[in-house]
């Protein structure tokens, strides 16, 4: 281990490597195993040859390579002395010729075989990849192709969230390629092989967007556990569900968020009919691409400094120019367009609304224990 390693062990610091956690040579290695045969053989003959001719016609070394390595590849003659060749020469150098010719004809069939096959070639793209995924931090791992991830995946390119998406299918590159995905990995999503070539280790979370109900409990109970063997802290978990009970059970499964399709497209219709100009707003600011107004949660737990301490006390909107438009109470009561009088009680959420660098920094302010010095 190196000096700066030792330091960075020392201080607890990460060390974070690029390497994917799927290792794909032995496999490449399998596939290149045809080719060792006839490399044996045309080092074997090369071998012969240098021999004989130093031998039988008395030539130098490197004459003897020479004469032996255009001789066996049937290049032509003329460089060197085979107008004086003996008649032992002449029937070792046509000898040489004939094995050359079998070898080379052996070895070019087994390489167009052994690469008209596609094997190779496709482990050999699919390793250039997963060396790209490796190094991913953050990202999402979505699992299962369909019109849902298409629209997911575009919303991500635009916010420049990284991604990777899985898929059983075989077609899976063509799917890509069409869809712009810029990594994907085609394997059974459910499998610990799916969660090593995606580096789901180092994801910020997982979505399952399946409209099979079954692969999507099975995807969530086996993230879960990959989870708990890691021994890090909780993937965010999103998926999508068709009914409002599905909705329920994925929940109580373990997924942080669920879609129930139909009642968003619902709620999202009756937005548009009831509240037109609302629509609009959203799609302007919390929807658009590098939007300057962003809204989140804020979680406010038992520790922090910010307990029991009134809204105006903690000066977001002076500071960070972000604005507290909710509070959700631990008892699951919401309280819309809080005064500054209100007080703020543990374990609740503040709904705030201002951009997302103002956001990020009221949410790291909250989870201090001590009041910064600077409010």
């Amino acid at each position: 281990m190196s000096f700066f390693k030792k330091i960075k062990k020392a201080l607890g610091w990460e060390i974070r490597s690029s390497k994917p956690e799927y290792d794909l040579n032995p496999l490449i290695y399998s596939q290149l195993k045809p080719f060792r045969l006839p490399l044996i053989l045309i080092q074997i003959i090369l071998m012969i040859g240098t021999f004989g001719y130093v031998y039988i016609e008395d030539y130098s070394i490197m004459h003897a390579i020479f004469q032996s390595a255009y001789t066996f590849t049937t290049t032509g003659f003329g460089a060197l002395n085979e107008r004086n060749f003996s008649n032992e020469g002449i029937v070792f150098t046509v000898t040489l010729m004939l094995s050359g010719f079998a070898v080379l004809t052996f070895s070019v069939g087994i390489m167009i075989n052994t690469i008209s096959d596609g094997t190779l070639l496709k482990l050999i793209k699919e390793r250039r990849m997963l060396y790209k995924i490796a190094r991913l931090r953050r990202h999402f791992v979505i699992f299962y192709h369909n019109e849902y991830t298409a629209q997911v995946a575009r919303q991500f390119r635009q916010n420049h969230v990284p991604f990777v998406v899985i898929d059983p299918r075989e077609d899976m590159e063509e799917i890509a390629k069409k869809n712009n995905y810029p990594y994907f990995v085609n394997e059974e999503p459910y499998k610990e092989i799916a969660f090593l070539k995606s580096h789901l280790s180092s994801a910020k979370g997982a979505i399952s967007l399946s409209k099979n109900i079954s692969d999507n409990i099975t995807l969530i109970a086996s993230i879960r556990l990959y989870e708990k063997e890691l021994g890090r802290s909780p993937f965010l978990v999103i998926s999508n569900a068709e009914t409002q009970n599905d909705k329920v059970r994925l929940k109580k499964l373990g997924a942080d968020k669920v879609v129930a399709t139909p009642s968003l497209m619902a709620k999202r219709v009756s937005a548009m009919a009831i509240r037109p100009d609302m629509e609009n707003v959203l799609d302007e600011f919390l929807y658009k691409k590098d939007t300057p107004i962003d809204m989140e949660e804020a979680f406010v737990g038992e520790e922090s400094w910010a307990v029991n301490k009134q809204i105006q006390d903690l000066r977001l909107r002076d500071k960070m120019k972000v604005s507290i438009i909710g509070i959700t109470e631990a008892d699951g009561k919401f309280i819309q367009m809080p005064k500054g009088s209100i007080l703020i009680t543990e374990n609740c959420k503040l709904l705030l609304v201002g951009s997302q660098n103002g956001i990020s920094k009221s949410k790291r302010l909250l989870s201090y224990s001590e009041k910064p010095k600077d409010l």
